[in-house]
């Protein structure tokens, strides 16, 4: 390698980490090659300052002249964003077989970019080189030695990312070692193994790397695809070989399965392994940083992700919770405050005293030494999740059950004295969906009708029309989803309906369930439950 390569200080962002280890992320060229993402320039520049804000290292934008997309967003990431961690990276191509690097216009985008690192791809498979690239190995070695070199010259930090490295090895591993060498002694401050198939295992990077590290002298880094479940463990492995750059996407975005996802990487890596990866205090930051991310895309956040998922910290089994209940670190394998995330206590028909004791201690309630409370609570708990309800997914019913057991009567906020869903089929197709609430309220009585798009729908509006006047907080209230099961049952149309709906306030959402033989009254019981929830946390007192 020549002395070149190592970076000058001054190019890196003042709030950079030390240069022995790189998190380097791809969610802005790989991840978006995920099924179901498509980020406009606007989306990238977000996604950009929220990485940025955690503390990577590098943040691969895309591929400058590929397409205009990407062009516009190194234009305007340079005007826009004023990088305080992170060094934005280029993504392209060595040069073409047979044209010199000088003319080839696909590197000069990658310099007009003006950003400050390149990765380039290369191939390290000859069976590719000869297929796809329909050139010689020694052209391909030419091409890679050529571009780095260049690339050098003109100031850049050049990466070179090894397309296919561990196939590659495996057909012919001189000649694929035979590219890392020619990367490195070129310039390249990195060599990148790359499964681009994604069918590694753990066993097999670590010995690789190994290997190659000892053969070749270059800094390794590792891409890994997650095709066989085990991209993060298969970029763990190489960091144990002795790989110090890691790349990875956010919540692990990328095409077919996905890539190694950056928040296990990260996390394991400052809190399994103990090295430092991130600005201080940037780890807490975890779980905000992928559920922005995951709104940036449109994705709803995995609940079952490691570290950051809301079920990541959440306990269910009664012999869990009476453990925690001692000591939480007994069954969680960090205290999730670290990562931004926080435990829950679930509860369901498994629910135990402790459960429900823990359950009522986060919602604000001290149940310790309430045994006969507790265990009414428990009864009834197990009692209505025989008959189909679910409180581990619906938290603000289960909290309305607790208070009105607590208080010794149900919190109303309105009564209903009846209700009427009716569907209307018409000749030309169509259909109308009109909906009729009785109820009352601070002593006054209520009719009102409304049409929505749907008999739920209507029963919503009528609801809101009737209430609004009297609970102006309800306006800042809507329906985010609404989720229906039919439950077991000897009847396929006669069986038991559970309705689950989400509830927003602009500041959080909560769930609430509804069961009935009928999916209107199960819907009814929902919304019941929503708007008398969502009227308690705006602070609004309930009836008498």
């Amino acid at each position: 390698m020549t002395d070149a390569a190592s970076p000058s200080p001054a190019t890196r962002p003042a709030g950079a980490v030390p240069d022995d280890f790189h998190v380097f992320d791809t969610t802005l060229r790989d991840g978006a090659q995920r099924e179901g993402i498509n980020l406009t320039v606007a989306d990238k520049l977000t996604i950009a300052r929220h990485l940025d804000d955690y503390g990577v290292g590098f943040i691969e934008g895309g591929w400058p002249g590929a397409n205009p997309r990407d062009t516009e967003f190194f234009q305007r990431a340079r005007q826009e964003i004023d990088f305080r961690h992170a060094q934005l990276v280029a993504f392209g191509a060595t040069r073409k077989a047979g044209v010199r690097v000088e003319d080839d216009p696909q590197v000069a985008a990658l310099l007009a970019s003006e950003a400050p690192v390149i990765t380039l791809v290369a191939k390290s498979h000859v069976g590719h080189v000869e297929l796809a690239l329909r050139t010689t190995p020694e052209e391909n070695l030419a091409m890679v030695r050529d571009t780095v070199a260049h690339l050098r010259a003109q100031g850049r930090r050049v990466f070179l990312d090894c397309e296919h490295f561990f196939d590659g090895y495996a057909l012919d591993p001189v000649y694929a070692k035979q590219v890392v060498r020619t990367a490195s002694e070129a310039g390249a401050d990195v060599v990148v193994l790359c499964d681009t198939n994604g069918g590694m295992l753990p066993a097999q990077v670590t010995a690789v790397v190994r290997t190659v590290l000892a053969d070749t002298g270059a800094r390794l880094g590792i891409h890994a695809q997650d095709d066989t479940g085990c991209a993060v463990a298969n970029t763990l492995a190489a960091v144990d070989a002795g790989a110090t750059h890691v790349q990875c996407t956010a919540n692990g975005y990328g095409e077919r399965v996905g890539n190694s996802n950056l928040f296990p990487v990260v996390a394991a890596l400052e809190l399994k392994y103990g090295r430092r990866v991130l600005p201080e205090g940037k780890l807490a930051e975890t779980t905000r940083i992928s559920h922005a991310i995951a709104e940036v895309v449109n994705l709803t956040p995995s609940t079952h992700q490691p570290y950051v998922g809301v079920s990541a910290f959440a306990h269910k089994a009664g012999l869990h919770a009476s453990a925690i209940k001692v000591d939480p670190d007994l069954y969680q394998h960090i205290d999730p405050a670290l990562v931004g995330n926080s435990m829950r206590m679930l509860v369901s028909d498994m629910a135990g005293r402790a459960s429900i004791e823990l359950k009522g201690k986060e919602l604000g309630f001290d149940l310790d030494g309430e045994r006969e409370l507790v265990g009414r609570v428990v009864a009834r708990v197990k009692e209505r999740e025989l008959a189909g309800y679910t409180y581990e997914a619906a938290d603000a019913s289960f909290e309305l059950l607790l208070r009105e057991e607590v208080r010794g009567k149900a919190l109303r906020y309105f009564t209903v004295e009846s209700w009427r869903a009716i569907v209307e089929d018409r000749p030309d197709g169509t259909h109308a969906n009109e909906a009729t609430v009785k109820l009352w309220a601070k002593g006054e009585r209520i009719v009102a009708t409304a049409e929505g798009n749907g008999p739920v729908n209507a029963l919503d509006r009528a609801l809101r029309v009737g209430l609004e006047r009297i609970y102006p907080q309800l306006a800042h209230m809507e329906l985010v989803d609404y989720k229906v099961r039919i439950l077991e049952g000897a009847l396929g149309t006669g069986s038991i309906t559970r309705v689950l709906v989400s509830t927003s306030d602009g500041r959080g959402e909560w769930s609430t369930v509804g069961v009935a033989e009928n999916v209107i009254a199960a819907s009814w019981q929902a919304l019941d439950d929503a708007y008398a929830y969502g009227l308690l946390r705006a602070g609004v007192e309930p009836q008498e």
